[in-house]
């Protein structure tokens, strides 16, 4: 029996900043042809022999179809064009999970992967970014007297919560208990609410889900807890646990974290593990593509659970997303770039937990997948966008 004919999949990637967009209309055989394109301000539509795809674009982007220039064919992925356009900023771009917490409100912590309540009620008097990982250094080089701050790390008073790169900080004055350890039933009842994690062994520093086992932070000192931004949901007490696939939550953290570190000029970074080793080398490109394609879904995205929103994208989709190269650095590759990437000062790393890193790298790998094989990859990188 003949197979059946591929409806013509569309990608459109449009720049906010450059007002450019790209159109790639591929995934067709000889036999698809011919084929008739369509463009309006607010839509596009393929139509082929095996059928028709057609986008509407959200209100706030607009294409100019007599801007159209570049026109080329591909062998590999098909029509190329290029074309102005414009999208107006918009809430519907910014992410869903921005979860900065408010000072002056009572908030509870989430563990994400399982939605257990590791921290309730917790009221957060002052809510604080945190400076640069290098700002120690640059107090030495701008004092002329000895640095007031060695040895002395910034660390959170009771009520306060401290916000890093990629993690909270969090005082908690209670007193964290091992599992192995024997508790009497009537301690049991008097420990404070916020001992919903238990904590290893002292040898073992990392703060776990009690319902998950899930790494959830690590404790720094007898009172300061470091909680994984990409494994806790901080939220109001007053609203409900949202159930968030766990590859758009991961991939809209990093997006906010690769953000935040360009304000500071920094736009290369290591994804490492508690241990110090590298997973990932993360470029970031542009934090202002707007990411719109008709997707179907594949039958090897039925086989990882972490791609459960992948599964159910078979009608068009339109992602505010940042672009990024990437090389992966597991099993021994690309070893020598990696310790490159650690002696450069501009180069900033960022510490997850290990099964976290291999979560990211299995987004990115599905994200350059999707792309169009001529943009799959830059120079020596694979590239890659992930959404806000």
């Amino acid at each position: 029996m003949a197979a059946t004919a591929a409806v013509p999949r569309v990608f459109l990637e449009v720049r906010r900043q450059l007002q450019s967009a790209l159109l790639v209309v591929g995934e067709m055989e000889e036999g698809d042809l011919p084929m008739d394109l369509s463009l309006t301000p607010s839509s596009l539509c393929v139509e082929a022999p095996a059928g028709c795809t057609e986008l509407r674009l959200p209100t706030w982007v607009r294409l100019e179809p007599a801007s159209c220039r570049g026109l080329r064919w591909d062998a590999w992925d098909g029509l190329h064009l290029r074309l102005r356009a414009q999208a107006e900023p918009s809430t519907d771009s910014t992410s869903v999970f921005n979860q900065s917490p408010k000072a002056q409100e009572y908030c509870t912590l989430y563990c994400q992967a399982c939605g257990e309540a590791v921290v309730e009620g917790r009221k957060l008097l002052r809510v604080l970014p945190l400076p640069g990982e290098d700002w120690g250094a640059l107090v030495g080089e701008w004092c002329c007297h000895p640095d007031p701050f060695a040895n002395k790390p910034l660390q959170p008073r009771e009520h306060d919560c401290f916000i890093g790169d990629s993690f909270f900080l969090v005082n908690l004055r209670t007193n964290l208990w091992h599992p192995g350890s024997e508790v009497s039933p009537a301690e049991k009842c008097h420990l404070p609410p916020e001992n919903h994690f238990k904590l290893e062994p002292k040898a073992n520093t990392q703060v776990i889900c009690k319902r998950c086992k899930v790494i959830l932070g690590e404790t720094m000192s007898s009172e300061t807890t470091k909680f994984y931004m990409t494994e806790i949901i901080i939220l109001p007490s007053d609203k409900s646990f949202p159930i968030i696939p766990r590859s758009q939550f991961i991939q809209s953290m990093m997006a906010q974290c690769l953000v935040e570190l360009s304000a500071r000029s920094t736009f290369r970074i290591t994804v490492q593990g508690r241990d110090g080793k590298v997973y990932i080398l993360l470029w970031l490109l542009n934090s202002d593509s707007l990411v719109i394609e008709s997707l179907r879904s594949s039958k090897w995205i039925k086989k990882f659970p972490l791609l459960e929103d992948a599964a159910q994208a078979d009608c068009s989709s339109v992602r505010s997303a940042v672009k990024v190269l990437y090389q992966p650095c597991v099993r021994g590759r690309n070893a020598e770039l990696a310790c490159s990437w650690d002696s450069d000062i501009s180069v900033h790393p960022v510490t997850l937990p290990s099964t976290t890193c291999l979560e990211l790298l299995l987004v990115l790998s599905r994200s350059n997948a999707a792309l169009p094989p001529s943009l799959r990859s830059l120079g020596t990188f694979q590239v890659a966008f992930l959404r806000m």
